[in-house]
């Protein structure tokens, strides 16, 4: 699950991604992916990925979600703009197809798969209502499309994570959406109607954050492309202390870090 691809112009946005998302791919698969497994597998769970599913992860980052249904026994196919996070997705899962470039123009057929799914991933498009629209049409009629944001912010723990890397961020171009802007259900409805698709159920998964110790807390949080943007606007030193005093407010007694966080997921019928 991507934290959100940084969406800087109304462009496709893949080459920058590739360059921010895929700056510590490692990090982001060894510590930071697995963050969302409970989401991942509510999803997969809800949406029935089994033996014969034809299943496409659009933004698959490293490919974890699409490991799990690969064991599922679904058909895997995954796509990205970080070459880095796909070449361990294809280490993840040898028997799966992996494609690079932009979610508003999916390289594939029409009605090729039962499930679509974006883990934090089609809002960030340059086009977010184009990028799920191209889902749709590559969804088979009548499969489904899972469109995964993160929960509504207020009182939510893991804003502050969220929030600790605003001031250290360019001023985002007017009208370009937060990370927080299909949190609403409404917003989220509204979104896949937009794309020509029949929303059909919302609901949240609690997935909290977890790390045994600072050290793996930022080199977590420092994977996603969010914090590479920073590091290239203001400095790695800022960056990293930047997480370590919001990672402070969450130490557990034992030394470790556990932060609340919420995601929402919108099943549609294509």
């Amino acid at each position: 699950m991507n934290g959100g691809s940084v969406s800087v112009e109304a462009k496709p946005t893949a080459e920058l991604n590739s360059v921010l998302w895929g700056s510590r791919a490692a990090d982001w698969a060894a510590l930071q992916e697995g963050q969302c497994r409970p989401v991942y597998e509510a999803v997969l769970e809800r949406l029935k990925v089994g033996p014969g599913t034809n299943f496409l992860d659009a933004g698959c980052g490293a490919g974890m979600a699409a490991q799990m249904a690969a064991m599922r026994g679904a058909r895997v196919s995954g796509f990205d703009a970080a070459e880095a996070l796909l070449a361990i997705a294809r280490e993840r899962v040898p028997a799966g197809m992996f494609l690079a470039g932009d979610l508003e123009t999916l390289p594939f057929a029409d009605d090729s798969f039962d499930v679509v799914a974006g883990f934090n991933s089609f809002q960030y498009a340059a086009n977010p209502v184009k990028a799920l629209s191209q889902a749709r049409r590559v969804a088979r009629p009548g499969g489904q499309v899972a469109v995964v944001t993160w929960g509504p912010p207020e009182g939510m723990p893991a804003a502050a994570l969220v929030a600790a890397m605003r001031p250290l961020l360019p001023a985002p171009p007017p009208g370009a959406p937060g990370p927080f802007a299909l949190s609403n259900e409404a917003a989220l409805r509204d979104f896949a109607a937009a794309a020509g698709l029949e929303p059909v159920d919302v609901f949240d998964v609690e997935s909290p954050f977890q790390y045994a110790g600072l050290d793996e807390g930022i080199r977590g949080m420092g994977a996603t492309g969010v914090a590479a943007r920073a590091r290239q606007h203001i400095s790695e030193a800022a960056v990293d202390q930047a997480h370590a005093e919001v990672l402070g407010k969450f130490k557990q007694p034992d030394g470790s870090y556990l932060i609340a966080a919420t995601f929402r997921c919108l099943i549609a019928r294509a």
